[in-house]
Parts: C-alpha cells; sequence; structure tokens
C-alpha cells in the first residue's frame, strides 16, 4: 500500500479536500485504484450533532456514517463508496483506546499520548485503506490521507507525531507528503509573497515531516522566481512546487495538476513511475468544455435555514450542478432564507421581505431542502405553496418533503394546526411524527441513518421513470420524523400520491402531485449519491422540468444514469447546446462553478 498525506498551513479554507479529492483522481487517470481518508482532529466523536454553521453539511453514508463535507467530494470525484472508518476524529481515537483500556488490553501501563494514542492512528489508517470502495475485490493501490486544519493547531499534535512515525514505519517510496499552502498576493505591489509558506513548512519539518510537494493556492500563477524561492527556502524540487490558481469550477483542478506534472512526482515519490499510465482525463476534459460553453440560466430557488454558509447545502449544490449541465444550463441559485417570507419580516423589514419573494417568483425551480428546528419553517411551508400553486417545479428533501405535506394538509385539506410533532407536540393533526425506533434522550447516532430501500407502488409515476423505470432504489436517510401513516389515505383521496414507500409499506418515502408539472418529495438524501456523469434522477428531474425538457427526458432517457460526462445521452445532447456565438466561462469566479444571488456565500 501507498500513501500520499495531504496537510495544510498558513490558514484554513484554502481546499485541502478538493486538492487531496483531484489528486486521486489523477492517480486513479493513470489506472491506479485509489481509497482516501479525512483526518478531523476535533473531539466530536462524528459530524452527526455538529450545527452546519459550525462545519458545513453533515454528509451521510452508506453505512449510515455522519461524517466530514470532503468524504462528499472523495466519493463525488472518485465514484467510490466510503465507510464511516474513513473519517478518523479525535473522539473515535480517544474513544477506542479508552474502550481498551477498560477491557484491560494495556495490561496495567500507564496509558500515554505517546505510544497509545499515536500508535491507534496509525493501526487505523493501515486497517482502513485496506478495505476496498471501488466495487472491486482487493486493497487499493493508494490511499490518500487528508489532516484537516492547520499545521501548529494544538489538536493535530498527535496526529502530527502518528504520521511522523508512520512514514519511517512505511518506509521510503511508500509514503507522500503534499503541503497546500497558501501563497497571498500584496494588491498594492502586486508581488507573491513566499514567507507565510517558508514559516508553514518550517513548523511542518520542526514537527517531523517533510514535504515531497508544495501545492501553492494564489490568485493566479507562481512566477518562476517565486518557484525558484520557494524550492531554495523549502528545499523541494523546483518541477515539485505546484500553482493552484483561481480557476472557474473545482472540475479544472485535475487538470492543473495534470499540466503541471503533480502526477509525476508522486509516482517517483512513491516509485511507481513503471507500474501507472499516462493520465486519461478525457471525461474531466470534455466535462469543462461542456460547462464553459453553458450560457441560457436555470434559476432555482434555494429556500432554507442555513443560507448564510452555502457548505451547508454542498451535496445540494453539487447535484443541482451535476443535474444543470447534464441538461446543459448554465445553474443560477438563488438563496432564500426562509424567515424572510415569513409575515413577521413584512412588518419589521420589508425590503428583505420584498427582495426574498422577488427572488422566489423570478426562479425557475423551487427546492426546500433538510434541516432540524422550527426556525423558517412558516416560510418553506409558504414557498411550498407558492410552487404548487403556481406549478413551479418543486422538490422537498428530508424536512422539504414533510413541509410539502404539511403545506397540503393546511390548504387542501383544511386541517389549519396540521403540523409536525417536531415543531407543535400539541397538534391536534399530527401529519408528520416521531419515528417510533428513534431517541429522545440521545442525539449523536440515533437517528435513521444510511442507506435504505424503497419500493414505487406506482409503477408510472415521474420519480420511478426518472431512475429507469426502476421498481425499487436505495438512497442515504438522515431523519428522526416521518408521515404519519394514518393519514396516508386522507392524503391520497385529496390527490396527494405516496409513489414511494419502504419495504413495510407503512414509512412514506417519496410523494408526488400527479396534477403538478413537478412537484416531488424524498425523505430521503438523493444529493449523496448525485455524480458529475451521474445525476442524481430526482434532481436531474427538476432541473429538466424548470427548463422545458421534462417531457423529453422521461420519455427517451428515463433512466439517469445512462447520461455521459458531457451531458449526452446515447451519442445524443439532451438538448442543443446554447450558443450565441461565443463561448464564455459561465461561473462567477469561485472556485465551484455555480452563480449566486449573494445572499450568502457564492458558490
Amino acid at each position: 500500500m501507498k500513501y500520499v498525506l495531504v496537510t495544510g498551513g498558513v490558514v484554513s479554507g484554502l481546499g485541502k479536500g478538493v486538492t487531496a479529492s483531484s489528486i486521486g483522481v489523477l492517480l486513479k487517470a493513470c489506472g491506479l485504484r485509489v481509497t482516501s481518508i479525512k483526518i478531523d482532529p476535533y473531539l466530536n466523536t462524528d459530524a452527526g450533532t455538529m450545527s452546519p454553521f459550525e462545519h458545513g453539511e453533515v454528509f451521510v453514508l452508506d453505512d449510515g456514517g455522519e461524517v466530514d463535507l470532503d468524504l462528499g467530494n472523495y466519493e463525488r470525484f472518485l465514484d467510490v463508496k466510503l465507510t464511516r472508518d474513513n473519517n478518523i476524529t479525535t473522539g473515535k481515537i480517544y474513544q477506542s483506546v479508552l474502550e481498551k483500556e477498560r477491557r484491560g488490553d494495556y495490561l496495567g501501563n500507564t496509558v500515554q499520548v505517546v505510544p497509545h494514542i499515536t500508535d491507534a492512528i496509525q493501526e487505523w489508517i493501515e486497517r482502513v485503506a485496506m478495505i476496498p470502495v471501488d466495487g472491486k475485490e482487493g486493497p487499493a493501490d493508494v490511499c490518500v490521507i487528508e489532516l484537516g486544519g492547520t499545521i501548529g493547531d494544538i489538536e493535530s499534535m498527535p496526529f502530527i507525531e502518528a504520521l511522523g512515525q508512520f512514514s519511517y514505519h512505511v518506509g521510503p517510496g511508500n509514503f507522500c507528503l503534499i503541503h497546500v499552502s497558501l501563497v497571498p498576493v500584496i494588491n498594492v505591489v502586486g508581488e507573491q509573497k513566499t514567507k507565510p509558506t517558508q514559516h508553514s513548512v518550517r513548523g511542518l519539518r520542526g514537527l517531523g515531516l517533510t514535504p515531497n510537494i508544495l501545492a501553492c493556492r494564489s490568485t493566479k500563477a507562481l512566477n518562476e522566481n517565486v518557484k525558484a524561492k520557494l524550492s531554495q527556502f523549502c528545499h523541494v524540487p523546483a518541477e515539485n512546487v505546484v500553482t493552484l490558481y483561481d480557476v472557474p469550477n473545482i472540475w479544472y483542478i485535475p487538470l492543473l495538476l495534470r499540466d503541471q506534472k503533480a502526477h509525476e512526482a508522486i509516482l517517483k515519490a512513491l516509485k511507481l513511475p513503471g507500474v501507472a499510465r499516462e493520465p486519461d482525463l478525457q471525461d474531466w476534459i470534455t466535462r469543462t468544455r461542456v460547462y464553459d460553453v453553458l450560457l441560457e440560466p436555470v434559476k432555482i430557488a434555494m429556500v432554507g435555514k442555513y443560507t448564510g454558509l452555502s457548505d451547508s447545502y454542498l451535496s445540494v449544490l453539487k447535484a443541482l450542478l451535476h443535474a444543470s449541465v447534464a441538461c446543459r444550463r448554465n445553474l443560477v441559485v438563488e438563496w432564500v432564507a426562509a424567515g424572510d417570507l415569513e409575515d413577521v419580516t413584512a412588518k419589521e423589514a420589508p425590503d428583505v421581505y420584498k427582495n426574498a419573494w422577488n427572488l422566489l417568483k423570478g426562479s425557475d425551480g423551487v427546492v426546500v431542502p433538510g434541516g432540524f428546528g422550527d426556525r423558517g419553517v412558516q416560510g418553506k411551508i409558504i414557498a411550498a405553496k407558492y410552487a404548487r400553486e403556481n406549478k413551479v417545479p418543486f422538490l422537498g428533501i428530508c424536512l422539504g418533503m414533510q413541509i410539502a405535506v404539511i403545506e397540503f394538509a393546511q390548504s387542501v385539506l383544511g386541517l389549519d394546526d396540521a403540523n409536525s410533532t417536531e415543531f407543535d407536540p400539541q397538534t391536534s393533526h399530527p401529519c408528520v411524527i416521531f419515528m417510533p425506533e428513534g431517541s429522545k434522550t440521545h442525539m449523536g447516532g440515533t437517528m435513521r441513518l444510511g442507506s435504505r430501500r424503497t419500493y414505487f407502488k406506482v409503477p408510472n409515476c415521474k420519480s420511478a421513470k426518472l431512475y429507469g423505470n426502476a421498481s425499487f432504489v436505495d438512497e442515504r436517510h438522515r431523519h428522526r420524523y416521518e408521515v404519519n401513516p394514518d393519514m396516508v389515505a386522507q392524503f391520497e383521496n385529496a390527490g396527494l400520491s405516496f409513489v414511494g414507500r419502504d419495504e413495510t409499506g407503512q414509512r412514506m418515502e417519496v410523494i408526488e402531485l400527479p396534477s403538478h408539472p413537478y412537484f416531488v418529495g424524498a425523505q430521503f438524501h438523493p444529493e449523496f449519491k448525485s455524480r458529475a456523469g451521474k445525476p442524481s434522477a430526482l434532481f436531474l428531474g427538476l432541473i429538466a422540468a424548470a427548463s422545458g425538457q421534462l417531457d423529453a427526458v422521461l420519455q427517451n432517457y428515463g433512466h439517469a444514469s445512462k447520461l455521459l460526462p458531457n451531458g449526452m445521452s446515447n451519442g445524443k445532447p439532451i438538448v442543443k447546446p446554447y450558443q450565441n456565438g461565443n463561448a464564455i466561462k459561465s461561473s462567477n469566479g469561485s472556485l465551484n462553478g455555480a452563480h449566486s444571488n449573494g445572499n450568502g456565500v457564492h458558490y
């Protein structure tokens, strides 16, 4: 097994996760099998109880693991299925060591950070690296490890020590360290400054780790004299100093690495130059070229609670982007804070209220994503009602589906106090209830989590067609509440169809409104399994409906997985590329490649 470690210096938020994912793509394109591990130095056992404002979205794996969002990047880039053990946290390591101590495994020894914690970290890495994640038998060839945080953080010190020991343990030729650092540009003089990276590398070497490659984040490509200076002071060959400058979207990063021959430096460090081939990145090249000529916009209103931080909905945004590229549309995300649609905002901040409604009414489709707590719920109900009554394509995810059910009960069934027991425990019409197997005393890991099977009970429904006329589908879940099965007959008699259910037939999974062009809700999270070349079926349906292509997609291309990375199906474009004679970049310049209205972090 070969190991590639990615660390970060100077500041956080440099894009270590995207860099690690792109390195994996590059090595995979060289014919190697790749797996990934993310190390998070925080004390939490997992990301499940952390606020999206604190750490971005919680990504859910097939095995029910609630993990860091970077594992979502790994899965999307590498098209693999990771396990909960691919995310290491300080909490998990200490928990495992303390459990051994309680069992008496240490035979009365004094349990210490060194060697017991550091040994546990190394053993965890070696064990998880051997787990196949690409659907093939046997271990991968290379394990890419990302160390979260920044070099010098107190909480990451045990991991730094463990990884220093680990590099010695696996030996030369089996370990390559890539350090991601910042090379800022002073605007007054426009000079690229190397001192922060020099200090970062000096600190890294002082902790026992020496980088093989420097990946330097900057606004533009590094000048040759800057590379030479970094090489001299950081003791890294000049050809191993790689620039990761700002690009229109993150699909360019593997191409940037390839063009600077980063794969050759990695393969040389791992003594694999004769084993691997030249990287084949044709799919990535095609995808970025198609993306670059997308001009005709599709506007999607994201009506949520955490719109102040786009990473809170990272997988939803990626799924929308995948579907938009497949439909040859330029995605424009309109961020709408759910609370801004409510009457109380009209009184307290009329301009904010008016702007939120203008964004909602100007959108081609509406997404109400998952969430917890009662803040903004009324605004989400209002958005669902607007979409239903005005025939605007709508997709509700998890809580978003429950919101659609509550709105239907209030507006169509006339049950004014209909609600979820999450928001109103005393409601006389509980259309959404707490699941019997859930825990009301413990929060972490007690939800209905991971991959579960949904059976389509209405074979001719839009959702089943989008999944390729499948009779069932396996998707990932993360919820404590469910639609009240005792009210299902009442809903269906009024026109709301529960087209997808679990194996018992008692748990509602997918809703549709047959009288609506596209009004779909899913209790599961379809965004977690969306891929650039294989967009999520329900997101594909939303974008297709929002851009006037749903009938063609349902009739001719039903199965979303038949879509190729360039947005083609069976050799034919879903729609003709929109052209006006000029191909331009369709991004606002951010690394993630989708427009934003500015009501939140640019995505």
